[in-house]
């Protein structure tokens, strides 16, 4: 049996998402400025969201709690996962390596939140 995590720092799928956070600020920095307010908040907004839930859930007592905010958690994921392909179809970069960084931090996610549910 592992040992419990003594800060959500260790879980690997913060970790993760983390990165995917700080490749997504790299990439929308070159995005053109009059998408400043647009595509490029919306998106840093969404990726942002995604540790930032694993972390509230990390931190809650109980299974439903914690189980709320990685749910909410995805819904971000979906989000930025919108983001990517129309970033894409408007030529704005090429999102395969921030693609796979995002199916990365969903399959991990999907992952803690199933072995959550067994216990």
């Amino acid at each position: 049996m592992s040992q419990p995590s003594k800060s959500f720092r260790e879980l690997v799928v913060w970790q993760k998402a983390h990165s995917f956070v700080l490749a997504t600020y790299k990439v929308t920095k070159s995005f053109p400025k009059e998408e400043v307010y647009g595509l490029t908040s919306q998106f840093r907004r969404a990726a942002v969201s995604i540790p930032a839930n694993i972390v509230e859930g990390y931190k809650k007592s109980g299974k439903t709690d914690k189980l709320r905010f990685f749910n909410i958690a995805q819904g971000s994921l979906e989000e930025c996962r919108y983001y990517l392909i129309l970033a894409h179809d408007l030529g704005y970069f090429d999102s395969t390596e921030l693609h796979e960084k995002l199916e990365e931090v969903s399959k991990l996610l999907e992952g803690y939140m199933r072995g959550l549910r067994r216990k």
